[in-house]
């Protein structure tokens, strides 16, 4: 009898053995139930790290497998060719701004009172000339002056009222001051100026390549000495977070899933399961990727969804394949 309920006692527990590592073998219900299972890939995100402005990379102060954090410093290139462009554009400025103090605080008092003095001396001329015709005019007559000397006094007097007017003229334009035009011309200028000091300042800027997120060098292209231009790839970092997969679910299914539903994610051999919650289901049908492993073919009908996992760790990598357990999915129709 003893032996009898020895064999009993390894039977049932080599049946839970079995159970355990093998989810019962379909016998056992396994921790997920009922639960929707989908296939995809842990999203592979990446960024190519570039500077905007043409130089000779100066520092590249980061290596491959680095992890970097958003705003660090990852590369500079030589800054002294935009510096003295900066300069220049401070200059600009400057004598922009000068031209347009002048016009809209007007003339000097010194300018004024020389226009002043200007009339002051056209006066007098005009009015010697003045005096000179009228003591000339009644000796024309009896020939006591020639008549070339009297057509002479004439045209002085009108070029000395011309003078005159011409001067009066000039100081009204100095009590005056700018015309408007010139002010809002002046102050066009000023502006153009302050914009090209500012995009002198934003190449300087980038003369710094920093992170724009949290990430992973993989990859260093370009190292210290060499020139490059606007775009060209200096390195590239693997976004850590926030991490994604990219799985499928068949057409059949679809009405199950929802986006929001809490999902739990499991890649071959890490025995952690991962939170993560439906965020995106496409519109739009597709044949199932060649990368994705599913029970079903290939050629199936499905629609691609992301998933957003909710607290991943450095044994989650991306490219990796996973399986999606959806515990909340709607019973299958018959």
């Amino acid at each position: 009898m003893d032996r009898k309920r020895i064999a009993i006692g390894l039977g049932v527990l080599a049946l839970a053995i079995a159970a355990f590592v093998t989810r019962g073998f379909g016998l056992v219900p396994s921790g997920d139930g009922d639960a929707l299972r989908l296939y995809g890939n842990v999203d592979i995100r990446e960024v190519d790290m570039a500077f905007r402005v043409p130089g000779r990379i100066d520092t590249v102060v980061v290596e491959e497998g680095d992890k970097v954090a958003r705003g660090a410093l990852l590369a500079t290139i030589d800054p002294a060719p935009i510096d003295a462009r900066a300069q220049q554009a401070e200059a600009s400025v400057a004598q922009a701004r000068a031209a347009l103090a002048k016009l809209q605080n007007g003339n000097r008092p010194q300018d004024i009172a020389q226009a002043q003095a200007r009339v002051a001396a056209a006066q007098a001329a005009a009015g010697k000339a003045r005096e000179d015709v009228e003591r000339r005019r009644p000796l024309v007559e009896p020939g006591a002056i020639s008549r070339q000397l009297w057509e002479q006094s004439l045209a002085e007097r009108d070029s000395a009222d011309a003078r005159l007017a011409e001067a009066r003229e000039a100081l009204s334009l100095a009590r005056t001051g700018a015309r408007a035009e010139d002010i809002a011309a002046a102050q066009a200028q000023l502006e153009a100026s302050e914009a090209a000091r500012r995009g002198v300042s934003t190449d300087l800027g980038d003369t710094r390549l920093v992170a724009k997120a949290q990430g992973t060098v993989v990859t260093r292209a370009r190292e210290p000495g060499a020139m490059v231009q606007p775009g060209e790839t200096v390195l590239t970092i693997s976004l850590d977070r926030p991490l994604r997969v990219r799985a499928y679910v068949s057409e059949t299914d679809l009405s199950r899933i929802a986006p929001g539903m809490a999902v739990t994610v499991r890649a071959d051999g890490n025995p952690r399961a991962y939170r993560g919650t439906i965020g995106y289901i496409s519109p739009r049908a597709e044949f199932t990727p060649k990368s994705v492993e599913t029970e079903n073919l290939r050629t199936d009908l499905v629609y691609r969804l992301r998933i957003t996992v909710e607290n991943p760790d450095n044994a989650l990598r991306q490219g990796q394949p996973v399986t999606v357990s959806v515990t909340g999915a709607k019973p299958a129709r018959d």
